[in-house]
Formats: C-alpha cells, sequence, structure tokens
C-alpha cells in the first residue's frame, strides 16, 4: 500500500460515468417505474452510495477514506441508462476508486433490478471523467466526441 501518511489532508473529488445498455421497451420499463422488482433508479442511488463508502473493503490495496458526500444520477436514453457519480472527501488519498466502484456497483444492481425483463443488457464504458485535488491536481477526460 501506498504510504499516504505524510500527504497533506486536501479537497480531493472524482467523477466517474457508465451505461447499462438494454432494450428500449425496458428503458421505458424504467422510467415509468414499471420494472416488477421496485424503483431502479433509487435502489441504485443507494447500492452506488453504499459502494462509494466500501470501496477500502472490496479493493485490496485501496487507502479508506472519510468520504464527505456522494451523488449518483442517472440519464435515460432510448437503449441505455447512463450512470454518473461524483465522490468528494478531505483526505490524503484520492477518491478514484471511490466514484468508479460507486458508478459499477450503481450499474449492476439497476442490471439485477431489471434482469427479469430483458438478459440482453450489457454495462460498458466505465471509466474516471474528472479528478480534482492532492499532488496530480486536476484532470478531466477529453470526450472524443469534443474534438
Amino acid at each position: 500500500m501506498v504510504d499516504a501518511a505524510p500527504r497533506e489532508a486536501t479537497h480531493r473529488r472524482a467523477l466517474a460515468r457508465c451505461k447499462v445498455w438494454m432494450l428500449p421497451e425496458t428503458t421505458g420499463k424504467v422510467a415509468s417505474n414499471a420494472i416488477a422488482k421496485g424503483d431502479v433508479l433509487a435502489a441504485a442511488r443507494v447500492a452506488g452510495i453504499q459502494a462509494a463508502k466500501r470501496a477500502a473493503d472490496l479493493i485490496p490495496l485501496c487507502h479508506p477514506l472519510l468520504v464527505g458526500s456522494v451523488s449518483v444520477n442517472f440519464t435515460l436514453g432510448d437503449d441505455h441508462v447512463g450512470v454518473e457519480t461524483e465522490v468528494e472527501t478531505v483526505d490524503r488519498a484520492g477518491v478514484e476508486m471511490e466514484a468508479l466502484t460507486a458508478c459499477a456497483i450503481a450499474a449492476l444492481t439497476i442490471y439485477d433490478m431489471c434482469k427479469s425483463a430483458d438478459r440482453t443488457m450489457s454495462i460498458g464504458e466505465l471509466c474516471l471523467w474528472e479528478k480534482s485535488g492532492g499532488r496530480s491536481g486536476s484532470w478531466r477526460r477529453v470526450d472524443q466526441a469534443e474534438l
């Protein structure tokens, strides 16, 4: 494990995104809250928040951090649900892993909630979009569509 003890505690933030691809009918059911298991996005939001707080329990060399805030948001496309997570802390290590873990677990929860309606679903495009704070400063992914 990297020694973070000598580092100064600073404000750190990370943003991650992914997509859950599904049939358009399934996206419609998610939007109208018609999935048999219940409110898909509410369950996925809670799962993502819990996951961010437990990332160090899941990833062997991840520093345990006091997570200050977690937000989990969704966008509904015709054939997918976009997941975006943002995690912030004031600590000695970054929150990239917490944001990525929250995003992945929120997506897996969507899959679990919808699997009886759609076995074709897939999860993809999980990546860090932004980070700030710490020794390496700020970083932002350049979307190929922006070029």
